[in-house]
């Protein structure tokens, strides 16, 4: 059995749907408090409601707030020596949002983290236990890389460290504005690798660039390729915000993500940290991905860009994923950014 948090998310829900699909029993746990992060267009529910429609035998949809520790520790003790694997993916997301309601953010992020090791330790402790970081954990430190700007995107100084393949795990996580999200969300990274190398448990982190794909209930303040194509194809204006729209990112597709952590559950590595993105094979700026939707979806999108940039926003992204392929070589990826951002563009249209 497996248990999946935020599992009407996109992570959490292509887990969901991977594991059930190969025969396995999931209790997904997921409060739909995305909704109450980013409004009711953002909500989850329905991609719950999908899972147990499509899966009724082997899907058991528990709505409990991860912060309640009383309830977690309900379920697992329940499940307990059932539970092979928890994959933990609910989260508060958005770095602009956590300075709202830094007690929600933390809580959520931190606290909410803290409650399921606990209760994995103490009922499931064999199991593997698979957390979605984020590169938010290294702060605002990759804009202090020499950058250029080029006709559409900003790039790194040939020659550098990280310009062929990205951004490794060495960079420091410290002296940095991580914002109150990206500090939350290094509070939970941390607890998670501790869990493995002071308990032995077999954890593993995976500090996501951009994670996307056709089920990313995208907002304005949240999943900017899904909002952007949303944008788009509905003809809804959209803002762009800071760094002549040249910023860039890495974009990992949700099910090579899944792919990535069956490759982990197979072949589990106490405490270890992955960087884990779309890296130099699926990466965009947002003035490229402007283009090529347009092109995609045959309409031009109203936008307006902003000379105010996040506080703590990344110009430039890009993770190196060697290490991972170094760890797991059977791992490689299905979608590039093009196939990606088709596959976006059709869903987007089937859902008007």
């Amino acid at each position: 059995m497996i248990i999946i948090t935020g599992s009407g998310g996109l992570i959490g829900g292509e887990a969901a749907r991977y594991f059930c699909s190969k025969g396995r029993d999931v209790v997904g746990i997921d409060n739909n408090m995305r909704a109450y992060f980013f409004g009711k267009d953002a909500g989850t529910k329905w991609n719950q409601d999908r899972l147990a429609g499509e899966y009724p035998k082997r899907f058991k949809a528990l709505t409990v707030d991860i912060r309640d520790a009383d309830k977690i520790n309900k379920i697992f003790r329940k499940y307990n020596r059932h539970i092979s694997c928890v994959i933990h993916t609910a989260a508060q997301p958005s770095h602009d949002w956590a300075a709202r309601e830094p007690l929600t953010d933390f809580t959520v992020n931190a606290n909410g983290t803290l409650n399921l090791l606990e209760a994995t330790r103490c009922h499931a402790r064999d199991a593997t236990f698979i957390f979605t970081s984020t590169n938010k954990v290294y702060g605002d430190t990759p804009n202090a890389l020499p950058l250029i700007e080029k006709e559409e995107r900003w790039e790194v100084e040939p020659g550098h460290a990280f310009a062929r393949h990205g951004i490794d795990e060495s960079m420091s996580i410290d002296q940095t504005k991580h914002s109150l999200f990206g500090a939350s969300k290094a509070a939970a990274d941390i607890l998670v690798q501790e869990y493995g190398r002071y308990f032995g448990m077999k954890t593993g982190v995976f500090r996501g660039g951009c994670l996307t794909g056709p089920s990313h209930s995208g907002t304005e303040l949240h999943g900017f390729l899904s909002y952007l194509v949303k944008c788009a194809v509905s003809g809804t204006p959209y803002t762009i915000y800071g760094y002549k729209g040249k910023q860039v990112r890495d974009n990992i597709h949700s099910k090579d993500l899944i792919n990535a952590f069956g490759c982990f559950i197979n072949k589990p590595r106490s405490g270890e940290v992955y960087n884990m993105g779309g890296s130099r094979h699926s990466n965009i700026s947002m003035m490229e991905a402007i283009r090529k939707v347009q092109e995609l979806a045959g309409k031009k999108l109203q936008y307006t860009l902003s000379d105010v940039s996040r506080s703590g926003d990344h110009i430039w992204y890009i993770s190196d994923v060697r290490k991972f392929q170094a760890h797991y070589p059977e791992w490689h990826y299905e979608y590039d950014i093009d196939r990606i951002l088709a596959e976006m563009v059709e869903a987007c249209r089937l859902a008007k």
